[in-house]
């Protein structure tokens, strides 16, 4: 499937800013599920100081804005050809090793919700059926829907409340896997939605490595495994690991966002 991107990220300020930095992972990279075409970041009111590669593999720009600007504009477009694997990425090792993947974070620290969530079995045999059945429990305990939890809401906190929204399904469904042994990770992405061009914000989902498949998807919040719809950019052991979009800035100024999403194919 060939997929259209088009991401912008806007900054306003009340007042003129001296110095901001953000840190951005909006570049996708090609594997076995995707092949990246024409892809641009460009900036308004700022520009990129340096660009690498995380201990992750996520490709990271950081960017500054002028001195004294008011407004930061981020825009990420391009084209993607996506592949359908099924939900397996495969033995794809990077630089963090899968022990590295087994650890929790603050935001995955398991408490007792997610403790008395169902394991996942020891037969290799019995664990994608086991994991899809996670994913089905894990929605229907915490439904789709925005507004109940906030960015910085740890997965524990979140599977107390009424409602989530993909990045808590996410965390908690990492949380999980850990506990039984499966390095797992949370993956930030872009999704084309039927009859929906327009959207508020990025995907999320989770990856989990199995013995004989390697890294396989798990999109809790749709039920199902990542196929050519989705568009993955970067990874992490939690969100902030992978947010498309995080940075800090020094000043009394107030600070607006607005984002614009469009994913068509």
């Amino acid at each position: 499937m060939e997929l259209s991107i088009s991401h912008t990220t806007e900054y306003t300020y009340t007042a003129p800013v001296d110095y901001a930095l953000q840190k951005l992972r909006l570049r996708p990279l090609s594997s076995v599920m995707q092949q990246v075409g024409q892809w641009e970041v460009e900036i308004d009111g700022g520009k990129i100081e340096a660009s690498y590669r995380d201990h992750y593999g996520n490709h990271i720009d950081l960017v500054s804005i002028e001195p004294g600007a008011s407004a930061l504009t981020i825009r990420a477009s391009g084209q993607v050809r996506t592949l359908n694997s099924t939900g397996v990425l495969g033995s794809v090792m990077g630089r963090a090793p899968l022990w590295h993947f087994l650890q929790p974070t603050a935001l995955t620290m398991p408490g007792e919700a997610i403790k008395a969530l169902p394991r996942v079995a020891s037969d290799v045999s019995a664990q994608v059926a086991d994991l899809h059945r996670l994913s089905d429990m894990i929605l229907k305990t915490l439904p789709y829907m925005s507004g109940g939890t906030a960015v910085d809401t740890p997965a524990e906190d979140a599977l107390k409340g009424e409602t989530g929204v993909c990045q808590d399904h996410a965390q908690i469904f990492v949380a999980t896997a850990r506990l039984s042994g499966l390095p797992a990770r949370y993956v930030s992405g872009y999704l084309r939605i039927n009859e929906q061009v327009q959207q508020e914000a990025t995907h999320a989902w989770a990856e989990v490595f199995l013995q004989g498949l390697g890294w396989v998807g798990f999109d809790v919040s749709n039920g199902v495994s990542p196929d050519e719809k989705y568009v993955r950019i970067a990874i992490g052991r939690d969100a902030r690991d992978a947010a498309p979009v995080e940075g800090l800035r020094m000043g009394d100024a107030d600070e607006s966002l607005m984002v614009s999403l469009q994913v068509q194919q």
